[in-house]
C-alpha cells in the first residue's frame, strides 16, 4: 500500500511538472510578442467593437502576456479572412480571427470561394450568442413583416457569407418576402448609414446586441422599426417582435422549418473567434483558456458594461460542437437552402 501511495504521488508530481513545462513553453513563446487579432469587417460595426473590447483584456490571460493588436481584413462577409487563416496566416498562434458567425457554414452551403474546412479550425470561443433582427425605418412606411410580402424591399448586404446577404434570400424562399439584396457594403455601419440616407429600406441580419450598443440613438428615437427576430429562440427583451420560427409554423412546411433551423443555428455562435488549424495544441489550449478567463475578468466586464456590450459567452469547444451538429443536417435540406440563398 505504501508503495502504491508513493507511486501515485510520484505520478501526480510528474503530471504537474509536465503541465508546468507546457505552460512555461507557451509563456516563453508568447513573451514579448504581438498576437494579431484580425477582424473580418471594417471598423465601426459590432464585430469590430467586440473584437477590440476583447483585445484590450485577453493578452494578460495568455501565458507570456503578449500584446493583442486588432487589425481589419474585410471582404466577402469575412470569407476572405477565414480563407487567409486557413492557408496564409502564421500557424504558430500569433494570428487569430474574429469572423462571421455564418462563415463556418459556407463550405456546407456550397460557397466555392470558401476554401477551408470549418471543423479543422481551433475555435477559441464567443463572447455572446445572438438574436438577429430584420429592421427598417419609419420613413419606408413598412410596419409589419407582412408588408415585406407586398412590395420590393432593398436590403443592404455585406457579402456572400454574411447574414445580411443570406437571411433575406432565405426569407424570400420560405415566407414569400420580396427582399432585393444590394451591396456588398463594407460593414454593418455602412448599411445603417445607407438606411438613414434612404438608399436602403432594411437591414435583415442585424444583431440585437449591436443595435443596443452601436445604434441606441436610432432605437431610442423611435425611427427604427423591428420587424422580426431571426433565431431559433426569441430574445426575452423583445416580446412584441415576432420570431421567424413562429411565423413559419403557421405558414409553411416541416422542411422549411428545418431550413430555418440550419440557417439560424449560427446565432448560437454569436461572434466567434478562431485560430488557424496548424496552431500547436498547447498554444491553442492556452488561447481557449485565456478567452474563457477574459469573460470573467472584472476589468473586462466593467469595460463591456461601459460600452453597452451584451455578454453570454460560450467556449471554443461549444462553438465547435454547434458547427459539427449543423454538418449533420440532411443533404436534401442543405441543397434546398443552397438553392434559396445563392
Amino acid at each position: 500500500m505504501k508503495k502504491l501511495l508513493q507511486s501515485a504521488v510520484i505520478g501526480l508530481a510528474c503530471v504537474t511538472a509536465s503541465a508546468g513545462v507546457l505552460a512555461d513553453a507557451v509563456a516563453d513563446f508568447y513573451k514579448g510578442k504581438d498576437v494579431e487579432l484580425y477582424i473580418g469587417y471594417k471598423p465601426g460595426g459590432g464585430y469590430d467593437g467586440y473584437a477590440r473590447l476583447i483585445a484590450r483584456h485577453m493578452g494578460k490571460h495568455i501565458p507570456g502576456n503578449p500584446n493583442i493588436v486588432p487589425k481589419n481584413m474585410p471582404g466577402a462577409g469575412s470569407v476572405k479572412l477565414t480563407n487567409w487563416l486557413w492557408e496564409g496566416a502564421p500557424q504558430d498562434g500569433t494570428a487569430i480571427g474574429a469572423v462571421s458567425r455564418g462563415v463556418p457554414f459556407e463550405p456546407l452551403l456550397g460557397n466555392k470561394k470558401a476554401k477551408f474546412s470549418a471543423d479543422e479550425f481551433n475555435w477559441i470561443g464567443s463572447a455572446n450568442n445572438e438574436v438577429s433582427i430584420c429592421a427598417t425605418t419609419k420613413k419606408t412606411g413598412i410596419t409589419s413583416w407582412k408588408d415585406l410580402r407586398t412590395r420590393e424591399v432593398l436590403a443592404g448586404g455585406n457579402g456572400s457569407g454574411s447574414d445580411t446577404d443570406q437571411f433575406p434570400k432565405l426569407l424570400n424562399y420560405v415566407l414569400d418576402t420580396k427582399f432585393k439584396v444590394v451591396g456588398p457594403y463594407g460593414g454593418g455601419k455602412d448599411v445603417v448609414k445607407a438606411m438613414i440616407a434612404g438608399e436602403l429600406d432594411a437591414r435583415c441580419g442585424w444583431s440585437w446586441s449591436s443595435i443596443k450598443s452601436k445604434s441606441k440613438d436610432l432605437l431610442a428615437s423611435g425611427d427604427l422599426v423591428l420587424l422580426m427576430q431571426m433565431s431559433t429562440v426569441a430574445h426575452p427583451e423583445l416580446p412584441d417582435v415576432p420570431l421567424v420560427m413562429d411565423l413559419v409554423k403557421s405558414y409553411n412546411s416541416k422542411k422549411q422549418t428545418q431550413m430555418l433551423n440550419l440557417m439560424f443555428a449560427r446565432q448560437g455562435l454569436g461572434r466567434p473567434y478562431v485560430a488557424p488549424p496548424g496552431v500547436p495544441a498547447d498554444r491553442a489550449a492556452a488561447l481557449k483558456a485565456a478567452f474563457t478567463a477574459t469573460m470573467s475578468d472584472p476589468d473586462f466586464l466593467a469595460d463591456a458594461k461601459k460600452g453597452g456590450f451584451d455578454l453570454s459567452p460560450i467556449s471554443g469547444d461549444e462553438v465547435a460542437g454547434l458547427v459539427n451538429t449543423a454538418y449533420g443536417t440532411p443533404d436534401t435540406v442543405i441543397q434546398e437552402v443552397i438553392s434559396a440563398i445563392r
